[in-house]
C-alpha cells in the first residue's frame, strides 16, 4: 500500500495572507483569498486617510492660506505620505506574496533542505504562520501606534507654528477639525500599516534564522557562488516597494524642510547615506544568518577539493611531466588537460564563494530603489536647465 503524497507546507507560506486586518479586509470585500481587489483596497484606504483632511481643511479655510504658515495644499510631507507612500505599502503586499513564496519553495526544490530536515523546515513555516495570524501581535501594534506613535509624532514631527492641522497657544497645539482626523485616524492608519511591515520583516528574519540552523545541503562549487542559496539574494527584490515607500517618506520630509524652513538638500547628505544604509541592512541583514553554514561549507570545499586537486595534479605531473605516459599516448587532445582545467575552475569557484547569499549587484539595486524618490529634490539645488547642461557636458 503506497503512502499518500506529503503535503507541501511551502504552498501555505505567505507573510501577508493572514492576520486580523487581512480577515477584516476579506469581510469588507476589500480583498479576496489571494489579495485580489488591490486597486479597491488602495483607493478606499487612501481616501479614508486623506480625503477628510482635504474636506475639513477647505471648510476650516486652511486649505490654501489665510495667514497660515503651512496650508493643507502646501503640506508636501503629508501628501507624500498618504498619496504615495501609503498606496505603495498596500501594493507591496501582493509583490511580497508572489515573490517570497517561490523563494521558500526553492529550499526544497533545489535540495538545499535535505529530506531528513523537512519536518524541522515545516515546523519553521508553521511557527511563522502562527505569529502572522496572531491577534495579540496586531493589537499590540494598535497600542503602540496610539501611545508611542502619537508621542513620537508630537515630539519629533509636529511643527510649532500655525498650520492646517493645529494652532499653537501657550506651548500647546490646539487641533483644527482636520487636525483631529489627522492625529487620531490618518497617522494611526499609516503607522499601523508601516509597523505591520516591520513585523513581517522580523518574521522573515525568524524564519531564515530557523532554516539556517538546519543541516543544509550547501554545495561549495555551486555556480551562484553562494552554495546554492543565491536565490535568496534575488528574493530581496520583493521588498523593493517597501524601500521605495521609505524613500518617498524621506523625500517628503526633506522637501518639507526645504520649502517650509529654507533648508538645503546638502544639509541632509549624512542623513540620506545613513537612511539608505539602514534600510539595506534591514532587508539584506537577515540573510547574514547563513554566514556560519556558508563559511563551514567553504572550508569543507577548500579542504576536499584541495585534496582532490593535489591527487590529480600529482598524477598529471607524473604522467605528462616526468615521463610516466606510454609512448603511444598523445599529449595534445588528451582529456587530461580539460579535466585539469575543469578542476581548476571548480577550485576557483570554491575560493570565490561568498559568505552571504547576496551580491554587490543585489545591494546596489536595492539602494537605487531606496534613493530614487530623492532624485527630484536635486532640482532644489540646480534648475532643470542647469542640470541638463551639466549632463551634456559630462557626456560630450
Amino acid at each position: 500500500m503506497t503512502e499518500p503524497p506529503r503535503l507541501d507546507r511551502t504552498d501555505d507560506f505567505s507573510l501577508v495572507l493572514g492576520g486580523p486586518l487581512f480577515q477584516l479586509f476579506r469581510r469588507s470585500h476589500l480583498t479576496g483569498d489571494a489579495l485580489e481587489l488591490l486597486y479597491r483596497r488602495i483607493l478606499v484606504i487612501t481616501l479614508i486617510a486623506w480625503l477628510p483632511l482635504l474636506l475639513l481643511s477647505v471648510i476650516d479655510g486652511s486649505a490654501l492660506g489665510g495667514g497660515i504658515k503651512v496650508p493643507f495644499l502646501h503640506a508636501v510631507e503629508m501628501h507624500a505620505k498618504f498619496l504615495l507612500a501609503l498606496p505603495i505599502l498596500i501594493a507591496a503586499e501582493l509583490v511580497v506574496h508572489l515573490r517570497i513564496r517561490p523563494a521558500v519553495k526553492a529550499f526544497l526544490v533545489r535540495g538545499v533542505v535535505p529530506p531528513g530536515e523537512v519536518p524541522r523546515f515545516d515546523a519553521a513555516i508553521a511557527s511563522v504562520l502562527r505569529a502572522r495570524n496572531s491577534v495579540a501581535l496586531e493589537l499590540a501594534l494598535v497600542v503602540v501606534v496610539y501611545t508611542l506613535g502619537l508621542w513620537f509624532w508630537r515630539s519629533q514631527t509636529a511643527i510649532e507654528a500655525t498650520t492646517w492641522y493645529a494652532r499653537p497657544e501657550g506651548g500647546r497645539l490646539n487641533l483644527t477639525p482636520a487636525g483631529y482626523w489627522y492625529i487620531f485616524v490618518s497617522i494611526p492608519i499609516f503607522q499601523f500599516i508601516l509597523l505591520r511591515w516591520y513585523l513581517r520583516l522580523f518574521l522573515w528574519f525568524v524564519f531564515l534564522w530557523r532554516v539556517s540552523r538546519l543541516d543544509l545541503n550547501l554545495i561549495p562549487t555551486h555556480p551562484d557562488r553562494a552554495g546554492g542559496l543565491g536565490f535568496l539574494g534575488q528574493s530581496t527584490y520583493a521588498y523593493s516597494p517597501i524601500l521605495l515607500a521609505q524613500g518617498v517618506l524621506l523625500s517628503g520630509q526633506i522637501a518639507g524642510r526645504i520649502f517650509e524652513q529654507g533648508a538645503s538638500l546638502i544639509d541632509f547628505k549624512v542623513q540620506i547615506v545613513g537612511f539608505v544604509a539602514f534600510f539595506l541592512a534591514l532587508v539584506l541583514g537577515p540573510l547574514a544568518v547563513f554566514t556560519p553554514p556558508l563559511a563551514q561549507a567553504r572550508r569543507r570545499g577548500l579542504s576536499e577539493y584541495g585534496t582532490l586537486a593535489s591527487r590529480y595534479v600529482q598524477g598529471f605531473d607524473e604522467k605528462w611531466v616526468r615521463g610516466g605516459a606510454a609512448k603511444d599516448d598523445e599529449f595534445l587532445g588528451t582529456g587530461d588537460i580539460q579535466s585539469l582545467a575543469d578542476l581548476g575552475n571548480s577550485f576557483a569557484v570554491v575560493q570565490e564563494m561568498r559568505l552571504v547569499p547576496f551580491g554587490f549587484r543585489d545591494a546596489t539595486r536595492l539602494a537605487a530603489v531606496t534613493a530614487a524618490p530623492l532624485a527630484p529634490l536635486v532640482l532644489t539645488i540646480f534648475s532643470l536647465d542647469d542640470l541638463v547642461t551639466q549632463l551634456l557636458k559630462a557626456i560630450f
